[in-house]
């Protein structure tokens, strides 16, 4: 058996991840060459921004950060008006930025792309029924909310879906109309009201698995929200995900995973190996590992392969990195 989860744009982590990368959005946006990396923090009437960022372009942090969260319809009434948006942006160091500068990854790390056959956007089953079901419940009811998916197999065993503003009957009804299972957990603390920010802190990068392929497939990296694409966390990420998808599609394999390791200041991977599972007819497991060779792996190769200098970024906050058909990594 396994369980994924998933969670709506308006759960506190993915507001601060969704800052993040709007504030990443709107440098690229005047600056393609902006080195930018921050954290966001917030909840209960503050948000606290923090990290390093070199650029020619000027932003206003604390506008961006209060449009992310004053527009959100799951404060309830009587909520605070505004926000109070404390910043913390120094450049980057000159020492890692010496390392970029020739080419170099911005840190050292191993990132971890993935691919299988179980669903046409080659995601695992149980993450695309826990993320379809999420974004499903969240075009009714535009809240904070999560859900969480158990499956048998191909059958699905337990359902939650627990969202801020909803009476359990009716949310009862909708889950069911989307999904069948055998039993369903549905609001299971009760009916709630106060949710996002006013309910709970949030912080960007804690949803890592979520971001990424469920708690099935190992996570490198670090998180991707708040960086600019010359950190090989985000952009390695996003290419081994794009070999992963390619060579599944090539080989005919049931489950392709990449392995990317950098190094900081380092233009190369010092290594950059596919392991492709198959099934045999008897259904026996075969694995076959390769050396990566025929893509230009440097930071450099991959930004310009994938277009990632462009403003993009805010979506794959709140909708998930992975299996999105709009993105040039897929």
């Amino acid at each position: 058996m396994q369980t994924y989860e998933f969670v709506s744009p308006k759960h506190p982590d993915k507001i601060c991840d969704q800052i993040a990368d709007s504030i990443l959005d709107a440098y690229l946006e005047k600056d393609p060459e902006a080195r930018v990396a921050v954290e966001v923090m917030g909840g209960h009437g503050k948000i606290k921004v923090t990290g390093e960022v070199t650029s020619s372009a000027e932003v206003d942090i604390p506008k961006i950060a209060r449009e992310v969260v004053e527009t959100d319809p799951s404060r309830p009434s009587g909520a605070r008006a505004s926000y109070d948006v404390e910043v913390f942006i120094s450049k980057q160091s000159p020492e890692i930025a010496r390392g970029v500068d020739t080419g170099g990854a911005g840190d050292q790390g191993i990132m971890v792309g993935y691919a299988c056959s179980e669903t046409e956007n080659f995601m695992p089953y149980g993450y695309e029924l826990a993320r379809n079901l999420c974004r499903d419940i969240y075009k009714r009811y535009p809240f904070d909310g999560k859900t969480q998916v158990t499956i048998d197999k191909n059958k699905v065993t337990d359902v939650v879906a627990s969202f801020q503003n909803t009476k359990t009957v009716d949310l009862e009804t909708l889950v069911r109309e989307f999904i069948k299972a055998d039993k369903y957990h549905i609001n299971p603390a009760g009916e709630w009201h106060i949710g996002g920010f006013e309910a709970d802190s949030g912080l960007s990068g804690r949803k890592i698995i979520i971001d990424n392929y469920g708690p099935y497939v190992p996570v490198g990296g670090g998180s991707f929200s708040g960086k600019d694409p010359t950190k090989v966390d985000r952009s390695g990420a996003y290419m081994a995900r794009k070999i992963a998808v390619d060579l599944l599609k090539e080989r005919n394999a049931k489950e392709v995973v990449v392995h990317l390791a950098y190094v900081i200041g380092v233009v190369d991977p010092v290594s950059a190996e596919a392991e492709l599972i198959y099934l045999d007819p008897q259904g026996r497991v075969e694995k076959r590992k390769e050396t990566i060779t025929e893509y230009d792996l440097t930071p450099q190769g991959i930004i310009k392969l994938l277009d990632l200098k462009k403003s993009q970024y805010q979506k794959t906050a709140g909708a998930g990195h992975f299996g999105l058909s709009d993105t040039t990594w897929f």
